[in-house]
């Protein structure tokens, strides 16, 4: 169990590693022994658990993937909204979520396939609308596959232009504004009024898992 745990922690380390200097450098500039310098790492240690640096950026973009769930609610309206600004908000506070992004939108990272990310948050963005639409949320004409590809796409292009402004400093209200164009399109007017798009979404909901997570019982151990 020890070194399981080492391995774990090892492997952290280099992925942290390798979200810095990817987030700095971007994919093409970055390299090995960057990261092995950033890691403190050995060279085997390095790729005993990623054999090249291909391996070890999908495993970034695969990380910052690994999303907190949020709660499900009652409107699936605001639970998309909740998806979505708490994403906004872990992109300023997490450097992990900072460097998969950079990957994903990163076009000079040529062979690296970065097509994840985008199909995972369609998937996600495609259930909640499907299931809003079963609740009578959505506009007649709403269709959630193509909806889900405008909301991701859009999305991609506000995060780009934030950062690329203000180091994501004024993401959460350009996120707000895009949602108050953006949902009056997509769902019924009287849904909309109980939807809390305000620039403080994202923390609150952050602030609601970490609680509930605090609050979850760990299973009992053997003394």
């Amino acid at each position: 169990m020890a070194r399981q745990d080492r391995a774990i922690r090892t492997r952290q380390t280099i992925l942290t590693a390798a979200a810095k200097v990817f987030e700095e450098r971007g994919y093409q500039a970055a390299t090995i022994t960057e990261i092995l310098t950033t890691a403190g790492m050995t060279k085997g240690a390095l790729y005993f658990h990623f054999p090249s640096k291909e391996d070890l950026a999908l495993g970034v973009l695969s990380e910052q993937d690994q999303r907190l769930t949020v709660p499900a609610r009652a409107c699936k309206i605001q639970e998309t909204v909740d998806v979505i600004t708490l994403h906004a908000h872990r992109l300023q506070t997490n450097p992990m979520v900072r460097a998969g992004v950079r990957l994903s939108l990163d076009q000079q990272a040529h062979g690296l396939d970065r097509t994840g990310p985008f199909l995972n948050w369609s998937r996600v963005i495609v259930g909640l609308l499907e299931k809003a639409r079963e609740q009578g949320e959505l506009l007649p004409h709403v269709k959630p596959v193509e909806t889900a590809d405008v909301i991701v796409g859009s999305f991609a292009g506000i995060q780009a232009m934030s950062q690329a402004l203000t180091g994501y400093r004024d993401l959460n209200s350009r996120v707000s504004a895009w949602l108050r164009h953006l949902l009056p399109n997509i769902a019924l007017s009287s849904v909309l009024t109980s939807v809390d798009l305000t620039t403080q979404r994202g923390g609150a909901v952050i602030a609601e898992i970490e609680h509930d997570t605090e609050d979850t019982p760990r299973p009992a151990t053997d003394p």
